[in-house]
């Protein structure tokens, strides 16, 4: 993932979730692409509240906003799945430093339609997404674990996003 640093400073409180976490993680928000009506200044400080509480030591995390067409290559290429998907999580390791997380992958257009379908807007459609491209990075998976990532993600919507949990079906696919 090329990751373009984003220089904005941290928000107040004023834009969602718990206070900041004990541990610190440094986010990158690549929107190189320029999607019109995403809000980097907003989304960056929650995300790196979020993955600071969630993370277990500091770490870093990518995320690069993309186009359906970006997120088609990337699910053939790793998943071998031939079709647009809304979230890509790629798992990180450990670095001397600390731990990067990963790497997030997301398709504005996708996230669009789903906010539409779901009947909110942009800015919660993609935290719903970072939230769920996180847990995967922390190494949940929905596919073999029974439910035990779909609870954990319904329990952290309400905390850092504020919904009801259930207008998603979570499954990363925009099908």
């Amino acid at each position: 993932m090329e990751d373009a640093a984003a220089s904005d400073p941290p928000e107040s409180a004023r834009s969602g979730g718990p206070a900041p976490a004990a541990a610190r993680c440094e986010v990158v928000v690549d929107n190189a692409g320029r999607h019109a009506g995403v809000g980097v200044r907003r989304l960056r400080p929650w995300l790196e509240r979020l993955a600071g509480e969630l993370a277990p030591v500091p770490a870093s995390l990518g995320v690069r906003l993309a186009g359906d067409r970006d997120l088609r290559a990337a699910n053939l290429r790793w998943r071998r799945r031939d079709r647009v998907t809304d979230v890509l999580s790629f798992p990180g390791q450990a670095t001397p430093e600390g731990r990067h997380l990963g790497d997030i992958l997301i398709s504005v257009p996708a996230a669009r339609r789903q906010a539409v379908r779901h009947g909110h807007d942009l800015e919660r459609e993609l935290r719903i997404l970072l939230l769920h491209g996180v847990l995967h990075c922390l190494g949940h998976d929905h596919e073999t674990d029974g439910g035990e990532m779909d609870r954990l993600e319904r329990s952290l919507r309400r905390r850092w996003i504020g919904e009801d949990a259930e207008d998603d079906d979570g499954d990363g696919d925009d099908a």
